[in-house]
């Protein structure tokens, strides 16, 4: 038996202790090394963290998105400017994107190691003053180019959204000279409003004048350089650009502005609203603005135009919102003359011979007046986090008009013309009239400008005889419908796969038709029988006196239909993104004349028309567009960079270069009078072949971009109308020869070739100071021999080849260049400059007299007195001088609590350089002879007409921001 005594008790309380904390040590000992090893797996993983301030004030910025490039990885600063990313990175080095709305995105190298931690304190981004200030984007929907058949205008509009350096400097610094990116028309780029493509079936460009003054709801842009993939359509070699104007993307708040220039305008006013998305679902924006002037840079040029524009969301739930958007921009200015060097060296580079003084004022006798509103209405559908669709309905109504004075019975009134000038003296076949020229150059020196009495005063005269105007103001109308309707899909397939994909449905009704708008004083009306040939405007009503707002001239209709889908996939992974997309496009024409021209039938022995080449439904021309285009960047580094592109494409030609003369006739490019013409072939689909490389290097300093392109246009059709002496062919209606004809030039597969290199580069040398530069060095040209006719009323005449192969095409120069800085205060002023070469800048030639009717002799041999030596200096292109252009830019903000004031100022061509930033050769002199006798002259008769560029001027605007 076991006796427990004192002593054995305090012993077996003693041993158990023992025991207690010989297990607590080793508990104790367990949870220690469980401890250490967590410490220790903690240490060894990898963390990538930071903060972002204002480079400025030092202030952290919160809401910045710190993204790893090669996975895509994003975290957002905290209150404190602080970040975390949550995910592992992975190791190596690697690019963290650093950017937020309002200011300069950049980006920082980092290398992450295993176990290591990256703290990257203090990272610090830029206010982009850019955009609070408006920098230039305020001008560039107001600057249009004279030239209403150029393809270079507003080719800014297309690039003013992006941050590549060297596209910025063309959109800002290049776009005064007439400067094509790539050589290329505007046409080559897609510009679209949420979603829905405002791209002209006329012309292939956009109206850019359409949302003109609206210049603060249209900034919200996403810009596609290139054959890029973009989220909404296949696009063109040039890029497509997406204007998003959703009530709810816009901050919530207000601003009023107003801005003073001698360029288009004098003045301008613009105020906006938006209410942001509120707490019901609802979300509004509102703007209106109004430019207006007398007179811009040149004579003459007037300019009043109001906008306005407004935006209703309602967010219906977390998947759908419905938006509402309605754009009314009406404008009328203005047009300056193209002129010859001798009307220029007379009055100056601001001479413009289209107006003159009315009751004391100045009229200009050709305005372009734009009234096309603009309605639409899109569906979003965030199907799920990854999928969306995107469902558009845009109609677009009103007109387009271009004012000019019909001569009907009496003298050129063109003060310009070339009878009116010292040269046609000097150019007496009898020997120069010394006196006729001097008196002819005081008449024009004095004056020089429309006279707009004298038109009044031949109209009173003919109103006593009865006789219908001489004179008459009337205006070139084209009133358009156009419906659209698309749908856009977009879904990640998964974390590196993303799938884009659209449905697109236009329909276009565009009736035009000559609108007399001002009879000048006429009691009778305006004849609509032409008056150099004889023939009826319209014989369904022949004879007929034209009342003003009477239609006259021309009448028909041209309707368009087009169908087209694409399908894109992209795929990212850590060293190489790549694409591919593809397209189908299906697009028909039909024009039906409402007038029967009286040029245009044929008539039987007994009178009776027997072909109607006019009136009714012509053919109806159907084209399938085809495109595919690939892509890839590899990452070499995240600092280094390659990307690559290539595509092909077919598509339509457009209207403007399908027909040869819609308003008299249902010819089209091959077809004549309702038959084939012989040796020229059937219109087809143009064809583009476009491809490019770059290297691209990005560091926290320095970003740069080094692009090598080509593209190559096949079967283009171009189609211009002028008067021209000399041609060869035609004849009158007894038979006899006609060597003077008012003529629809026709070139028929026309091949162009494109190749050049791109440079654009900016350092951040100091947090304040950051230098820029920028260079285009290309070689655009025609790339074979098409074919080319002439087309005056029923008559066709065949020239064959015109010799243009290796001819430079014209549409401003072909090498620019760029360099310049920007200092930004930390007291939020700042102050740039730039200076711009431009060489390289040639005329457009005169196809005709690169045919053998240039050589060629009535009979068909050649001129006898033939100089081939003579003849290859006569038709040498001209080159226009290189030039360097100065600009200048400034600004200032101010914070007033919770508001904004601001200041801008820009001065365009400080050293008040004169350039030339186009041309053409005149077609009136289309043989050896003619042209080498005027070329003998002392002073030219038909020498070519070009445009200058603004000499010095100014831009100025302020703002009140709320």
């Amino acid at each position: 038996m076991y006796i427990c005594t004192p002593l054995n008790y305090y012993y077996l309380e003693y041993k158990q202790l023992l025991t207690s904390i010989s297990s607590m040590k080793k508990s104790l000992f367990i949870f220690l090394f469980g401890m250490f090893s967590a410490f220790a797996g903690f240490a060894q993983e990898t963390v990538v963290k930071g903060s972002v301030k204002d480079a400025v004030t030092d202030e952290p910025i919160p809401d910045v998105t710190i993204t790893v490039e090669e996975t895509g990885q994003t975290e957002t600063t905290d209150g404190l400017g602080q970040f975390l990313f949550k995910e592992a990175v992975p190791f190596g080095e690697q690019m963290l994107k650093v950017s937020k709305t309002g200011f300069l995105t950049r980006r920082y190298p980092i290398v992450v190691n295993e176990g290591k931690t990256v703290d990257i304190q203090d990272m610090t981004l830029e206010v982009d003053r850019g955009s609070q200030a408006d920098l230039f984007t305020i001008t560039l929907s107001d600057d249009e180019l004279n030239d209403d058949t150029s393809g270079s205008d507003n080719i800014s509009g297309l690039l003013s959204s992006s941050r590549d350096v060297f596209q910025r400097t063309a959109a800002f610094e290049f776009s005064s000279s007439f400067f094509r990116v790539r050589g290329l028309d505007s046409d080559n780029g897609s510009v679209l409003v949420n979603g829905i493509e405002m791209n002209k079936f006329d012309t292939g460009r956009p109206q850019w004048s359409n949302w003109g003054g609206l210049n603060d709801v249209m900034r919200n842009q996403e810009f596609t350089s290139g054959l890029a993939p973009s989220a909404y359509n296949f696009g063109g070699v040039l890029g497509t650009t997406n204007i998003n104007a959703r009530a709810s993307n816009y901050r919530e708040g207000g601003r009023v502005t107003y801005s003073s220039s001698n360029r288009s305008y004098t003045n301008r006013i613009m105020a906006s609203y938006a209410s942001g998305l509120m707490a019901d679902g609802w979300a509004y924006t509102i703007m209106a603005g109004r430019r207006w002037g007398n007179e811009g840079f040149q004579d003459g040029t007037l300019y009043d135009s109001n906008s306005f524009f407004a935006s209703v969301e309602k967010k219906i739930n977390d998947k759908h919102s419905i938006n509402f958007t309605s754009i009314y921009a009406p404008n009328r200015r203005g047009k300056s003359s193209a002129n010859t060097q001798e009307v220029y060296d007379l009055k100056g580079i601001k001479y413009n011979e289209y107006w003159g003084y009315l009751d004391g004022k100045k009229r200009n006798s050709r305005i372009k007046e734009v009234e096309e509103p603009i309605i639409m209405l899109n569906h979003t559908w965030d199907i799920s986090s990854k999928t969306a669709l995107s469902t558009n309905i845009g109609y677009q109504f009103g007109e387009i008009g271009n004012s000019r004075i019909d001569n009907a019975g009496g003298a050129n009134p063109s003060p310009a013309y070339y009878q009116n000038l010292p040269s046609y003296y000097l150019a007496d076949s009898d020997g120069p009239d010394l006196n006729g020229a001097y008196g002819a150059e005081q008449q024009f020196l004095n004056d020089g400008q429309l006279n707009w009495t004298d038109l009044f005063v031949a109209n009173d005269s003919r109103n006593l005889s009865g006789q219908t105007a001489a004179y008459n103001l009337y205006e070139d109308r084209n009133d358009d419908k156009q419906l659209t309707v698309n749908t856009i899909f977009n879904t990640e397939l998964s974390d590196n796969i993303v799938f884009n994909a659209a449905v697109n449905y236009k329909h276009l009704r565009s009736e035009n038709f000559a609108e007399v708008i001002d009879l000048l004083g006429s009691n009778v009306g305006a004849s609509n029988v032409d008056n150099f040939d004889g023939f009826q405007f319209d014989l369904k009503n022949p004879d007929r006196l034209v009342q003003e707002g009477e239609k006259f001239r021309y009448h028909y209709e041209i309707e368009a239909h087009e169908l087209s889908s694409y399908a894109q996939a992209q795929f990212k992974y850590n060293r190489i993104d790549f694409f591919i997309a593809g397209s189908i496009t299906k697009t028909d024409y039909q024009r039906e004349g409402l007038f029967q021209n009286g040029a245009n039938v044929t008539y039987n022995a007994e009178g009776d028309i027997i072909k109607d080449n006019s009136f009714g439904e012509g053919d109806k021309l159907e084209f399938t567009g085809v495109g595919a285009k690939a892509g890839f960047t590899y990452k070499i580094t995240g600092k280094h960079l390659i990307d690559v592109k290539g595509g092909y494409l077919t598509q339509a030609p457009s209207i403007r270069n399908t027909y040869t003369n819609s308003r008299s006739n249902h010819d089209y490019v091959g077809v004549s009078n309702l038959e084939r013409i012989d040796n020229v072939a059937s219109i087809t689909e143009e064809k583009i072949s476009s491809a490019d490389i770059s290297y691209i290097f990005r560091s926290p300093i320095v970003k740069a971009r080094l692009t090598g392109f080509y593209t190559k246009i096949e079967d283009a059709n171009e189609i211009s109308f002028y008067f021209a002496d000399g041609v060869q062919g035609f004849t009158n209606e007894t038979g006899s020869a006609v060597e003077s004809e008012f003529i629809s030039e026709v070139l028929q597969g026309v091949n162009k070739r494109h190749i050049g290199a791109e440079l654009g580069i900016e350092a951040q040398v100091t947090p304040t100071i950051k230098l820029k530069g920028a260079a285009s060095v290309g070689q655009y040209t025609y790339d074979n021999n098409p074919n080319l006719y002439l087309s005056a009323d029923r008559q066709t005449v065949s020239f064959g080849e015109a010799n243009l192969k290796d001819y430079k095409l014209a549409g401003g120069p072909q090498r620019a260049a760029s360099i310049g800085f920007e200092y930004r205060d930390p007291d939020y002023w700042w102050f740039g400059a730039t200076a711009n070469f431009f060489s390289n800048a040639y005329v457009d030639v005169s196809p005709i007299t690169r045919t053998a009717n240039f050589y060629q002799d009535i009979d068909g041999l050649p001129f006898n007195d033939y100089d081939p030596v003579l003849a290859r200096e006569l038709l040498k292109q001209e080159e226009f001088d290189n030039y360097m252009v100065v600009n200048l830019v400034g600004g200032k903000s101010w914070k007033i609590g919770n508001n904004f004031v601001g200041f801008f100022a820009s001065v365009g061509n400080l050293l008040d350089k004169e350039y030339k930033t186009g041309g053409f050769e005149q077609g009136r002199n289309a043989n050896y002879r003619e042209l080498r006798d005027d070329s003998n002259s002392p002073k030219r008769v038909f020498g070519p007409k070009y445009w200058y560029g603004r000499g010095i001027n100014y831009f100025v605007n302020v703002y009140y921001r709320f």
